[in-house]
């Protein structure tokens, strides 16, 4: 399993790259849903989206690939926005990248999009997760 994820809200985690080798174990602690925010080749050694994308359907999950460089861009706000709202009840998303950052900014400003959450609000949660959005305009 990964580095624990961090909840940012109900059914809502985020963490650090997972491995093709975590995803059985995060499709059995209620994960269904496996975004991407990172891009391929971003780092030496991590797994490709495509490596990705045929682990988590090996395991039952449903992988989406919204790769992210430097800030979230709109259309990556809204592909974001499109896969929360999906979630059934009792559904769990995680999401993920170099280190949970762009993920954690990704959902905040996917949310807001949704109208789902004050500004302080999802700061608030971010940090409690152990991402400082302070700075992001919300």
């Amino acid at each position: 399993m990964p580095s624990t994820p961090h909840i940012l809200a109900p059914g809502i985690l985020v963490s650090p790259q997972v491995s093709p080798d975590d995803l059985a174990d995060l499709a059995g602690a209620g994960v269904r849903v496996l975004v991407s925010h990172r891009p391929d080749g971003e780092e030496p050694g991590q797994p490709s989206a495509h490596n990705m994308a045929g682990a988590a359907a090996a395991a039952g999950l449903r992988f989406v690939h919204i790769p992210v460089s430097g800030m979230p861009d709109a259309a990556a706000v809204s592909q974001t926005a499109d896969v929360l709202k999906t979630l059934g009840t009792g559904e769990a998303i995680l999401m993920f990248c170099r280190s949970g950052t762009r993920s954690t900014v990704a959902w905040a400003l996917a949310m807001r999009a949704l109208g789902r959450g004050e500004p302080d609000e999802l700061r608030a949660a971010a940090a409690a997760a152990g991402y400082d959005l302070s700075r992001l305009p919300l």
